[in-house]
């Protein structure tokens, strides 16, 4: 379990409060750390890192050096160092602000462990403290037309006014929630898992039921789980390893938060390189073909003039099927039935994407979903298309339907099935993948390889049961034994 030190330039009153010995001086841990036998050392560096070659400075350099975790990095306070640079990477941050102003304006703030006492700039708050993990951060923004960053910097503790002192309390206890309670259940586990969800997702991969089982096969394993959510990007490093549980995408936090976990040394599943791969089809496609796994007929789309409309048609019949690359959950795919459709389609997709997948439609009642596990069958399920539409999901009227399913032990899925199946997934890696394909008669077409796949109580555990989700945990369990081997 992580041992977690507050470091400061000297010891202050308020860290009475604290417990016991979790508060040090930087002399006390430039002496005396680090610990003989001590593992997973946590440093929270409240220095005064004001300038380089400070104190703040060295206790993250002298962290780095001694393999413990801490926060702010000496690659963070350098990056705010240089203001070029953090002007460069904080521009897309402030797209979603929507903050009355006029020209000259100037808004000013404090962070707190990524937390912000104004509404509506806690959302922004949070952006820059996962951009800049540093305990307090002040951030300056001006108006010119639109809103820009014009300065952020880490401050001292000790620059605080006394109304503030409660803010920077209430931050700590959250960005540390977990770390000091509980002593007795998280000293008898081996390692910390952290599983990111988010709340509010319409589709999430798992619901609330499976979500409690991993949290049980987890414990059983020898794993301290904790569910944690987007906010919690700067806490990876507390952790042994990382289970995704929510919808990945590349320009999002669960790409950030897989990178950083996988930079941290955690076990993560998805990997980032898996998420990479999975998320955009053109890849997958490509990858396909090269690796001659059997797939729909397709052809990759980058215009819409009439020559590119009459090579689509030359090759299909109607109707033909459109994706968008980084579709999921049957959005962003369309079935065109005619020329006027597949026109308006390809419009509307290549003015999200510059690439486009055309397929041929293949009917069936149903998709099969092979869930594989390193390069191992897991699970399967036969997913029967939504009550009079085409597709598993119906994203229509506002509302979102899906048919029925039905699953099957691995040993009863057709060869063909499995064997297409594994030889896709291991084009992407050694994850947790969720293979979808379609059969008709004796022939077996795969058409994506998800690396998040849907993992519901009653759904995928149908056979297996509680067994599904001990497998998951013993692979995160395997792989950290084996780490370091």
């Amino acid at each position: 379990m992580s041992n977690i030190y507050l470091v400061m330039d000297e010891v202050e009153p308020w860290a009475e409060d604290l417990p016991a010995g979790s508060a040090i001086s930087f002399a006390t841990y430039l002496a005396e750390h680090p610990i003989k036998g001590q593992r997973k050392t946590r440093i929270i560096n409240l220095c005064n890192t004001d300038r380089y070659l400070s104190r703040g400075y060295y206790c993250s350099l002298l962290a780095e050096a001694r393999e413990h975790k801490v926060i702010p990095s000496v690659n963070t306070l350098l990056d705010l160092g240089n203001q070029d640079l953090y002007l460069l990477s904080a521009a897309k941050l402030l797209e979603p602000l929507e903050a009355p102003a006029g020209d000259g304006a100037e808004l000013r703030f404090k962070i707190y462990f990524g937390q912000v006492e104004q509404p509506e700039l806690r959302k922004l708050g949070r952006r820059l403290f996962e951009r800049f993990p540093c305990p307090l951060l002040e951030a300056q923004l001006s108006w010119n037309g639109q809103w820009q960053l014009a300065s952020i910097r880490a401050f001292a503790r000790n620059e605080l006014e006394e109304a503030e002192q409660a803010l920077f309390r209430q931050g700590l206890e959250s960005f540390t929630q977990g770390l000091w309670r509980d002593p007795r259940q998280r000293k008898a586990s081996r390692w910390d898992l952290a599983i990111l969800v988010n709340p509010e997702e319409k589709l999430p991969p798992s619901d609330a039921q499976a979500l409690k089982r991993i949290e049980r096969a987890a414990r059983k394993v020898g794993f301290h789980p904790e569910f944690i959510q987007a906010r919690d990007y700067a806490r990876l490093g507390e952790f042994d390893a990382l289970f995704i549980r929510e919808t990945t995408e590349i320009d999002h936090h669960t790409f950030r938060m897989a990178r950083k976990a996988e930079l941290e040394g955690l076990v993560v599943i998805d990997d980032p390189t898996s998420i990479l791969r999975c998320c955009n089809k053109v890849f997958l496609q490509d990858a396909f073909a090269y690796q001659h796994v059997p797939t729909p007929r397709t052809r990759i789309v980058s215009g819409q003039g009439a020559a590119e409309v009459e090579a689509l048609e030359a090759q299909f019949a109607y109707p033909i099927v459109l994706k968008i690359p980084n579709s999921a959950f049957s959005l962003g795919v369309v079935k065109v039935e005619n020329r006027a459709e597949l026109e308006k389609q390809l419009a509307k997709y290549l003015g999200q994407s510059d690439l486009v997948i055309a397929q041929e439609y293949l009917y069936t009642e149903y998709d099969w979903r092979v869930g594989v596990l390193n390069h191992r069958p897991l699970y399967a399920c036969r997913y029967f298309m939504a009550r009079n539409h085409w597709q598993i999901y119906d994203h229509g009227n506002g509302r979102i339907g899906s048919g029925g399913f039905e699953t099957l032990p691995t040993y009863e899925v057709p060869k063909a099935v499995l064997s297409a199946a594994l030889k896709a997934a291991r084009i992407i890696g050694d994850g947790f993948y969720g293979i979808d394909l379609k059969q008709q008669g004796n022939r077996v077409y795969v058409l994506e390889v998800n690396d998040n796949p849907s993992l519901d109580h009653g759904v995928e555990d149908a056979f297996l049961g509680d067994e599904l989700y001990m497998q998951l945990m013993g692979e995160f369990a395997r792989r950290l034994e084996n780490r370091g081997r």
